[in-house]
């Protein structure tokens, strides 16, 4: 049967199928007219979208440059595992990809995702320094972010490794202060969570040290364990990038961009934040990572931080899990 029966027939399922099998073959300009027929397709009524989309993921995913570049624009991929800026990334190196990738947003985080996977892209003109005004390299202060792994039909998206959690005397909480800027900057960490998931975030800031920040959110017991600077971008950055149980994966880049404003919010710094800046603060803040004894298994990033210079401190409860109906055994 050919493409354009296939795609008349209407059975996603056979299309599926299809697409499996021009992979398999390497007939790049064959899942190139599936996904186009499909597209038109919507035009007759027929709603073969996720046909087409699958199409473009596994383009971006697996297909030479010349192939996977064009699909990397602003909006691609809404139903996709991830980003196709960050799926194309995640496997053709910079080099390869950037002649075939249009002008746009969706080009810079391209970039940006090639950066978190090691490429030095400084001075790269071609990519608009606008986008997320962070470095197109790693800077020596940074960890070495979690990256997201791609399948043909799945995809992990790695956290940092968990530090052992020991459980700790609380102090007695103390009134929250009016300070918003860090307040607002780590919600935005778990934003997607609350807004397109089955998650709450919720943050506080307090006049006190960490510890009292975690009391201030009305918890009476925890574990908690002190991180490094580096380990809090780590985590930061992976929270920022991920779309939890329901909500669309925000990417590494997006995740990482998150992770410098919340330092450059914390320690009162301007947007947009210097590198010897952002490092010099986050030196500065002393980073916790905690849960309550009840916590449940899912996504979450419970953040405490102290800048002691100026006798601040904040705490942030962002957690997500999947519905009752939908847990996996």
């Amino acid at each position: 049967m050919t493409i354009a029966e296939t795609v008349a027939g209407g059975d996603l399922d056979a299309l599926v199928r299809l697409v499996d099998g021009l992979c398999s073959s390497r007939d790049w300009p064959g899942v190139v007219e599936l996904r186009d027929r499909c597209q038109h397709a919507l035009e007759r009524g027929l709603q073969l979208w996720p046909a087409a989309e699958y199409a473009e993921y596994r383009l971006a995913l697996h297909a030479p440059a010349e192939f996977a570049g064009p699909v990397v624009v602003d909006d691609a991929g809404r139903f996709a595992l991830g980003p196709l800026w960050e799926v194309a990334a995640s496997t053709h190196p910079w080099s390869e990809i950037a002649g075939h990738i249009p002008p746009g947003p969706a080009r810079a985080m391209a970039a940006h995702e090639r950066v978190l996977r090691g490429e030095d892209l400084t001075g790269e003109g071609s990519v608009d320094g606008m986008i997320l005004e962070i470095p197109l390299r790693l800077e020596a202060f940074e960890p070495r972010y979690e990256t997201a792994v791609f399948r043909s039909d799945e995809a992990d998206f790695p956290s940092p490794a968990p530090p052992s959690l020991d459980l700790v005397d609380l102090p007695g909480p103390v009134h929250a202060t009016d300070e918003s800027e860090g307040v607002e900057a780590l919600l935005e960490l778990g934003r997607t969570w609350a807004e397109q998931s089955n998650g709450e975030v919720t943050a506080v800031a307090v006049a006190g040290v960490a510890l009292q920040a975690v009391a201030a959110m009305g918890v009476t017991a925890c574990r908690a364990s002190p991180l490094s600077g580096a380990e809090a971008m780590a985590w930061m950055a992976w929270a920022g990038a991920s779309g939890g149980a329901y909500g669309r994966r925000r990417g590494g880049p997006a995740g990482r961009f998150a992770a410098w404003w919340a330092v450059a919010a914390l320690a009162g710094l301007d947007w947009p934040t210097p590198a010897d800046e952002v490092a010099a603060a986050l030196d500065d803040l002393e980073w916790w990572l905690w849960e309550p004894d009840d916590a449940v298994a899912g996504w979450s990033l419970r953040l405490a931080v102290a800048d002691p210079t100026d006798g601040l401190a904040w705490a942030l409860n962002a957690f997500d899990s999947f519905k009752d109906e939908d847990q996996l055994e």
